[in-house]
């Protein structure tokens, strides 16, 4: 049975649609507050903005406003039960950090799933070992960082790739994510890039390794890591994560989304073939 649409993307599509209907009714915010008599701005912005879970009787209260007629009231409020939702499998997800809880929630939902990695070896191909290590090097930004659970955590992360309806997953990996560590022991380095063939054999994974000093086209090198996702329903916005050491950045404009996936597109031109990739990791692992 197919997941249940990711609630953080239901979340921007709702609140893209609220902000068309407001501007479609030449109403500004402070507007329609004022007729709702709640008492400040921030509450709708958030909610146009898809940074904080609806509650249902607040959007039926927006339709209501902007007099939206019964066929796209329905709809919206579908949406607006998936933005507000935590059914399915991502209950038990509960002691999740917000930032890896954030990509949770889109690769729940996704149809598809790029990664870019200049440094390590993405989260969901991860092996345990390799996961603490890197979850517990987080420990110097943050003490508080609880590390047990996040690698359980992440455990629950990686079942995506397994279930019976996987999104599509590529991962383009730039060369010195592909070599251990100084801090990782042979015998983890050897168990993760065992790991990475085993899933490069999945249908639906496909692992590329962009070589040391082979950049894609006129240049362009990313450097920080990014995720794409896009999902079922080609109305839910297309996103782009981009990793940074303390937080992380949400892009959903069409503008943006087109240029990361044109600089995917670049270095998987530039990048080694899958069948290369796995010679390379093989090799690798034997060494």
């Amino acid at each position: 049975m197919p997941l249940p649409t990711s609630p953080v993307i239901r979340r921007a599509r709702l609140g893209a649609e609220l902000r068309q209907l407001r501007r479609r009714e030449a109403l500004t915010l402070e507007q329609v507050c004022d007729r709702l008599g709640w008492a400040s701005t921030s509450k709708l912005s958030r909610i146009e903005l898809g940074q904080s879970r609806p509650d249902l009787a607040d959007v039926l209260d927006l339709l209501d406003v902007y007099e939206v007629p019964p066929p796209q009231r329905d709809a919206l409020i579908v949406i607006a039960r998936d933005a507000a939702t935590s059914r399915g499998w991502w209950k038990s997800l509960g002691e999740m950090g917000e930032r890896q809880r954030t990509y949770a929630e889109l690769e729940a939902g996704a149809a598809s799933i790029v990664d870019w990695q200049p440094a390590v070896v993405p989260g969901l191909l991860q092996t345990p070992a390799y996961a603490r290590l890197r979850i517990a090097a987080g420990r110097l930004f943050d003490p508080a960082l609880d590390v047990d659970a996040d690698v359980r955590a992440r455990a629950l992360r990686h079942e995506v790739l397994r279930r019976v309806d996987p999104p599509r997953y590529t991962a383009v990996l730039a060369e010195p994510a592909c070599e251990a560590g100084a801090d990782i022991s042979p015998k983890v380095w050897r168990e993760q890039l065992r790991h990475l063939v085993d899933l490069a054999g999945l249908p639906h994974v496909t692992i590329r390794m962009l070589p040391r000093g082979v950049t894609a086209r006129g240049g362009a090198q990313p450097l920080t890591p990014y995720s794409c996702y896009s999902f079922p329903d080609p109305a839910d916005p297309r996103t782009v994560m981009l990793e940074a050491l303390t937080t992380d950045v949400r892009l959903v404009t069409a503008a943006d989304v087109d240029r990361y996936e044109q600089l995917t597109g670049w270095l998987l031109d530039a990048a080694l073939g899958p069948d290369e990739t796995v010679a390379v990791l093989d090799r690798l692992a034997a060494d």
